[in-house]
């Protein structure tokens, strides 16, 4: 698979840009799905995290109409590949961060591979395994680069926990947009070439040069 050159200042700008831009159509999709996924002890973290994607894919591409906030609740249309990654992944994360020293350095390294899964479930409809191993490839392409982006997109987007847990509902978000702007950039291209419609002039070109017909079969002389 071809290197991803990882744009670093430019996606982590432009998904500032992106949260300054939508914070009012982020923050109670945000609160939802935070909210949700702790009542519930991780158990619907999935398809909620899946919901906040959609929401934030759809601003970063501005799909008309906007998302409203209910439509985090998209996310459990894709309930099984969305829960299957989040506590799959997650029971595996918490029983390597129990190793001392090196565990810390996997859970990093995990999270840095896997950082595009969810985003492969909402917006290609993968599932839970094949996107697990399709953001693996991709990241590994450039994988030091790509750890960068994590840690400092995850340190901005739980730096408000500080504020007594509450104030992660609003840098949550931050996080989320980066991460949308780098998966957006570094799967561009990856449906297939499109087709070119045709200009004015090669139509014309077209109607006045029709193709020739088909040969036909001379006929047979006994």
């Amino acid at each position: 698979m071809e290197q991803v050159e990882v744009k670093f200042g430019n996606w982590i700008q432009t998904g500032f840009d992106l949260y300054k831009q939508n914070i009012g159509a982020l923050i109670l999709p945000s609160a939802l799905a935070i909210i949700i996924s702790g009542v519930t002890f991780g158990i619907l973290a999935g398809p909620m995290m899946v919901g906040l994607i959609l929401v934030t894919l759809r601003l970063l591409d501005k799909s008309e109409p906007k998302p409203a906030p209910g439509d985090v609740f998209q996310g459990f249309n894709y309930f099984i590949p969305a829960f299957l990654f989040a506590v799959v992944w997650g029971i595996v994360f918490f029983v390597l961060s129990m190793i001392p020293f090196l565990g810390l350095l996997l859970v990093l390294a995990g999270g840095t591979f896997l950082m595009f899964g969810l985003f492969l479930i909402a917006d290609k409809k993968m599932e839970f395994w094949t996107a697990s191993m399709t953001s693996f490839e991709k990241v590994k392409t450039n994988f030091f680069p790509f750890l960068g982006l994590f840690v400092v997109s995850y340190i901005i987007g739980g730096i408000g926990i500080i504020l007594c847990g509450i104030g992660v509902i609003l840098t949550f978000p931050i996080y989320v947009c980066i991460i949308s702007v780098a998966y957006r950039e570094a799967f561009a291209g990856t449906e297939g070439a499109v087709l070119e419609p045709m200009t004015e002039e090669q139509h014309d070109i077209g109607e006045d040069n029709p193709p020739p017909p088909p040969p036909q079969d001379e006929p047979r002389h006994d």
